[in-house]
């Protein structure tokens, strides 16, 4: 869930956003004729980053006094044996392009300037040498693109060498096109809908963008274009976070199932929608199989996901992987190794990581027992396509039990030191690049030290793994209870060791606040097993403020408990229904104060990582609020909250691949590559981009999106990690909502 790096010999690419010529009005083109647009980023240094400059393995490079420096080994062959690069420039087709650039080296050498397609064919736009001396000069190289692409690459070329050296450059600038950064941005039809449709017991909420400030017309056609249904617009006013004045439409009133209806507003039409009661059927079993085609350390087969997405199984050992069944632990950190196969991958990379794997598993057990409480047999055996299905078991519990297996293995085994506690993760030594197929990753994976916050994930998530499988797997029942109450004993001797900000070849998942995992771990015990020693470390409520995620677990307590009512006392239950009925209250009323119903509101005005699961996850507090108390204000809350996943938003975009017409496609994944290589498969239907992101902290938002409003901080582009990566617990998120709205739509 976190950047990458390249590696020598691979090709690091990623899509920008660029539109050709013919799609940019006239008026721009003629603006944009003498405009020098900078193609590449932080080419001066002056912040004391090289990023998103990278080098290849061979090749260690800082920044010292204000410029990025290098050593070149010795020993190389070729020049590209040794990188300095930049990627996700884009290239117009006729345009030209002038490169330039101060360098000088510990010794007179020759290297190669160039700009090319990051991937095959590696069309060439410039390759320049430049001789370089002891003295800083100033290189200047000009050439006209012949690609139209997405996907280049400014790099220097500096292997081959027989002797080391330092080369150090500064001042780079690759200048060129007439298409802004960023492109035209086409949102589409003003008329924001949820594309894949309505629950016809359910609201039928739109948002139309105008600068109209009175009521205006709306029809609803169906699929014919007869109108069926005719009202008058709600003006709302400016939405902050999308920075457009928009106006709301209800038709709620319309109960007719049916297939392709539209919305119009005079000229505007919305993208075609359903109405029924089963609309969310479909997304419901693919928003679950996304964990089987993330599954680590078992092939992928074809007969469960289809020609396209079938792959070998990742991290067995066969070559060229290193494999997950004997990994050691990092340099200097402990001295053994452990089995940690299986497991589901975490993002967009190969890693795998404890306190998101358990909330992610954690969901899906509570999808399951929300489930079962309701009498849904959306849980039932054969309703996944998983090579477990037909073995009597729930096919979600099979998912699950696939990480939780992985979870355990992850336990410091008895007789070494920290025996008990929990490994914070696996991953690969370096960032690896895109595209790369599980099997194919060549690097050394590592465990990395135990954490305390691991541990209590571990503490948490066994304990619920103890009392749902205790009907239909005694074994990893019994299993599961052991593995929690020593974990919990683990943790409370050794309270506060934490996993290290930042690294390489993998998401840091740093966490230095852990009260709030004994809280949720004490919960889950208590829950499960009745002892009421746990219930005096049950010290966190749920809470608007911070809702829920990996990082934040204390309102997980609160929800861990109303799943076991009878636990509590009549006044604590009674307390427990208000607390969370408050927070759900917050939820609702940030979203109709919101133009496009999202129940995120956050007090800062800025959108963070992963987005997308902060709505899933609020949406889901709200559903449990109408689970226990069966308002329908709650209901109709959550149920909204799904029509801003899949298009009733500021850019007009579902989220969820496959479901809506204008659907995420080219989120980052290393094997879910098609935009990089047309061989392997786009994202399967039911992933869930993580959404917007103010931050920009990726180069390619940072270089397209820079002045973006809150809620348009977002590119369906592979390159984008930060606002369009996948994540298991974004879409064990999803999974839960689904399952939810399935079931409301079909039994209410």
């Amino acid at each position: 869930m976190f950047p990458f790096r390249r590696r020598a010999g691979t090709a690091l690419t990623a899509l920008v956003l660029t539109v050709p010529l013919a799609a940019v009005a006239t008026d721009s083109v003629a603006l944009a004729a003498d405009t020098q647009y900078e193609r590449v980023l932080n080419g001066t240094f002056d912040s004391g980053s090289e990023s998103p400059w990278w080098t290849s393995g061979n090749t260690p490079a800082s920044v010292v006094d204000g410029r990025l420096c290098a050593d070149i080994p010795a020993g190389t062959v070729n020049p590209w044996d040794a990188l300095i690069g930049q990627d996700d420039v884009p290239f117009e087709s006729g345009q030209p392009y002038t490169l330039r650039f101060d360098a000088s080296a510990s010794r007179p050498v020759d290297i190669r300037s160039v700009a090319q397609l990051g991937a095959t064919p590696y069309t060439s736009v410039l390759n320049e040498t430049a001789s370089v001396t002891t003295t800083p000069q100033t290189f200047t190289f000009t050439a006209t693109s012949s690609v139209d692409s997405a996907h280049g690459q400014v790099s220097f070329q500096v292997g081959g060498a027989t002797t080391a050296y330092t080369l150090c450059l500064d001042n780079i600038s690759f200048v060129g096109g007439v298409v802004p950064p960023g492109g035209v941005r086409d949102f589409g039809s003003p008329v924001r809908v949820n594309q894949v449709g309505y629950l016809t017991t359910g609201p039928k909420r739109a948002t139309y963008v105008t600068d109209a400030t009175g009521p205006l017309g709306w029809r609803l056609l169906d699929s014919t274009s007869a109108t069926v249904a005719t009202g008058t617009t709600t003006p709302y006013g400016a939405d902050a976070m999308s920075g457009e004045n928009v106006q709301l439409i209800d038709f709620g009133a319309v109960r007719s199932k049916g297939k392709g209806y539209r919305l119009a507003v005079g000229d505007d039409v919305s993208e075609p929608f359903d109405l029924g009661d089963d609309i969310y059927k479909s997304l419901r079993g693919d928003a679950l199989a996304y964990f089987y085609n993330n599954r680590s350390g078992i092939p992928i087969e074809a007969q469960y996901v289809g020609d396209a997405y079938a792959r070998a199984a990742g991290h067995l050992g066969i070559a060229p992987n290193k494999g997950d069944t004997s990994v050691p632990c990092f340099p200097g950190t402990c001295d053994y190794s452990l089995d940690v196969r299986g497991g589901w991958y975490d993002a967009g990379d190969h890693g795998k990581y404890v306190v998101n794997g358990a909330l992610a598993a954690w969901q899906l057990l509570d999808l399951y027992e929300r489930s079962a409480t309701h009498r849904d047999r959306g849980v039932a055996d054969r309703t996944l396509r998983i090579p477990e299905a037909g073995n009597g078991d729930p096919d979600v519990l099979d998912e699950a039990k696939w990480e939780l297996d992985f979870l355990l293995r992850m336990q410091v085994p008895a007789g070494q030191p920290l025996a008990g506690m929990v490994h914070h993760k696996i991953h690969d030594e370096k960032w690896t690049g895109l595209p790369l197929a599980p099997a194919a990753d060549p690097q050394q994976r590592y465990l990395y030290p135990p954490s305390t916050a691991a541990t209590l994930n571990l503490a948490a998530v066994g304990a619920r793994c103890a009392r749902v499988y205790a009907h239909w797997d005694r074994k990893l029942a019994g299993r599961c209870l052991v593995a929690a109450r020593t974990a919990w004993k683990a943790a409370l001797a050794h309270p506060a060791i934490y996993a290290p900000a930042g690294g390489e070849g993998g998401g840091a998942y740093d966490d230095t606040k852990v009260t709030d995992e004994f809280s949720w771990a004490a919960a889950e015990l208590f829950a499960t097993t009745g002892d009421s020693s746990y219930k005096k470390f049950t010290t966190t409520t749920l809470s608007a403020a911070d809702g829920f995620s990996w990082q934040e677990t204390g309102g997980l307590a609160d929800l861990a408990l109303a799943r076991m009512p009878w636990r509590l006392s009549r006044p604590e239950l009674a307390k427990l229904v208000v607390r969370i009925s408050k927070v759900a209250d917050k939820y609702v009323a940030d979203l109709r104060a919101q133009g496009f119903a999202n129940p995120f509101l956050p007090a800062d005005g800025k959108y963070v990582w992963g987005s997308n699961s902060a709505v899933a996850n609020n949406s889901m507090i709200m559903a449990t609020a109408y689970d226990l108390t069966h308002r329908s204000k709650y209901r109709a809350a959550a149920l909204e909250a799904m029509d801003y996943l899949l298009g009733r938003n500021a850019i007009n975009q579902s989220y969820v691949t496959g479901y809506g017409e204008r659907a995420s496609h080219n989120q980052h994944h290393r094997f879910w590559a098609h935009s990089l290589d047309p061989s392997l498969p786009s994202p399967a239907p039911g992933s869930l981009a993580g959404g917007p992101n103010s931050g920009l902290q990726d180069p390619v938002a940072e270089r397209n999106l820079q002045g973006c409003a809150p809620a348009t901080c977002y590119l369906d582009d592979i390159g984008s990690y930060s606002t369009n990566e996948v994540a298991v617990n974004w879409n064990s998120a999803l999974a839960w909502m689904t399952a939810f709205a399935d079931s409301t739509g079909r039994h209410s």
